[in-house]
């Protein structure tokens, strides 16, 4: 007796491919597992203006770096001037140059983020940096400050909300620290005194149309090994409104060599795409488990998106062949039948079957007392086939139905053979047998139709290619099913009344 446990390796082997390549397209490529999704990228663009001295100028603009967004595109409009954009992991810049430049100058930078699928965590902080002492009298009031909220909070979020509260009151000592320093320096003088990992950082609020936008001060900290961004200054941040950290353990923001009175200034766009087309164009090249389809051309990508749905249609025709035990002229004919019900329209595609069916079995019958060979008799068939197709065709379009012209779309060698096979069973078996079957292959037919053209499956079937091991692994569970189909139940009913 043959082992059964190869099988079901390569069954459970199946299941994980297809699943894992489900999970890597979904979570980290970002393939919405519905269709329709939309995502949205962000237009950010730096205009940076100054006056030219007359002397070569130098001027780099500090890029963000920040690990919830995926940068999309970037450009840069500078007319008359060198530039070179610096990728580096730390301090990622662009620099423009020229020899001279004298008067008004404005260069711009232009960039499309959108939300990262999967963003890598940032590390979490290995030491805490030690804070640079005020000068007097401000470090005494620092630690009084810090003294009085530290005696008021029990944990780290607590002395939080402390810090926060203490920053927005009336207190003499807060009084004299905002006299020199901003509450967002304050803030993270104070983080770093009770040994909380934080730093100052600059931010932009992604707001659709907004125009002349500065930098906003932030801080960012590390609490309950997670990192938290807070708007000490304002706290007029919307929680709906993502934020990115565009200036980042840098000294400045740009640095100008040869020219005066700069300014930087920030206009934000928001348009809307399509998720799946956007995950597709991001994906890396070569990527091990990229099995997408987009980077084929039109042409070919949209041969797959009818080639995939067969293994659809294929489940079906097996599990109401073998489970519910529905019998069918032909093997996989019901599944090209579908095919051609996705172009023509189910009501059409039923319409034409049945009246292409019924006029080929009569002139068939006629055929069968010429004794034909039977490569001569098939030959015949088709071209009776097509004569039928192009006659309800004229005649569909003399009488103004245009939509039974979608019966050409039927294939005409697979329609003869079903002819065939009928006529013969019709010869052997009888008309009921003939009606037995064919209305099986309808059934099954409509059936596969009805899947094949749902919007989600067809999403799944071209953009997880994955499923296909899955479907794969059903129907071979399936061909070793050796039980009594459920139609067969019915010969035990006398039984059951018994």
């Amino acid at each position: 007796m043959t082992s059964s446990k190869p099988f079901l390796i390569f069954i459970a082997f199946l299941f994980i491919a297809g699943l894992s390549s489900i999970y890597h397209r979904h979570a980290k490529m970002g393939v919405p597992l519905t269709p329709g999704e939309q995502v949205n990228i962000w237009q950010i663009e730096a205009s940076i203006q100054f006056t030219g001295s007359g002397d070569p100028v130098t001027a780099t603009l500090t890029l963000p770096k920040d690990n919830n967004f995926e940068l999309v595109d970037e450009f840069t409009a500078s007319p008359g001037y060198g530039m070179n954009i610096d990728r580096d992991e730390e301090n990622p810049s662009v620099t423009w140059s020229k020899r001279e430049a004298e008067g008004k100058q404005l260069l711009y930078y232009q960039a499309s983020v959108k939300l990262a699928v999967a963003p890598d965590p940032m590390p979490a902080p290995m030491t805490t940096s030690e804070p640079v002492p005020f000068d007097e009298p401000m470090q005494s009031s620092l630690e009084t400050l810090f003294d009085s909220i530290y005696g008021k909070s029990g944990s780290q979020s607590s002395l939080v909300i402390q810090a926060r509260k203490a920053l927005n009151s009336d207190d003499q000592d807060v009084a004299i620290l905002k006299s020199q320093y901003s509450k967002t320096k304050i803030f993270t003088q104070l983080m770093l005194m009770a040994d909380i990992p934080s730093q100052r950082v600059r931010g932009l609020t992604l707001e659709d149309g907004r125009r002349n936008q500065s930098l906003i001060p932030l801080v960012q900290l590390y609490i309950n090994d997670n990192w938290r961004l807070l708007d000490i200054e304002s706290k007029s941040i919307d929680d709906e409104l993502p934020i990115l950290v565009w200036q980042q353990g840098v000294p400045s923001l740009l640095d100008l060599e040869g020219g005066r009175n700069s300014k930087v200034r920030f206009s934000i766009s928001k348009t809307t795409t399509s998720a799946v087309i956007e995950a597709n164009n991001s994906a890396q090249q070569g990527d091990f488990f990229d099995f997408g389809l987009y980077q084929l051309p039109l042409e070919e990508q949209n041969l797959f998106k009818g080639i995939l749905l067969l293994p659809v249609g294929a489940l079906v025709v097996v599990f109401l062949r073998v489970i519910i035990g529905l019998k069918c002229s032909g093997t996989f004919m019901p599944i090209l039948i579908a095919t051609s019900f996705i172009q023509t329209e189910l009501l059409n595609g039923v319409v034409g079957f049945l009246l292409i069916v019924s006029a080929g079995l009569v002139i068939r019958s006629y055929l069968s007392h010429l004794n034909l060979l039977l490569v001569s008799r098939i030959s015949a068939v088709v071209i009776v086939v097509i004569g039928i197709i192009t006659v309800f065709t004229v005649f569909a379009f003399r009488m103004g139905l245009t939509e039974a012209l979608t019966i050409t779309f039927f294939p005409m060698i697979i329609m003869a053979w079903t002819i065939e096979r009928m006529s013969i069973l019709w010869e052997e078996e009888g008309g009921k047998e003939v009606l037995i079957q064919g209305s099986g292959s309808m059934i099954v037919a409509i059936v596969a139709y009805l899947l094949m053209d749902n919007h989600m499956i067809r999403h799944w079937a071209f953009n997880f290619l994955g499923a296909h091991a899955i479907v794969m692994a059903l129907i071979l569970m399936m061909g070793q099913y050796t039980g009594y189909r459920l139609l067969e139940l019915r010969r035990f009913k006398p039984m059951a009344e018994d």
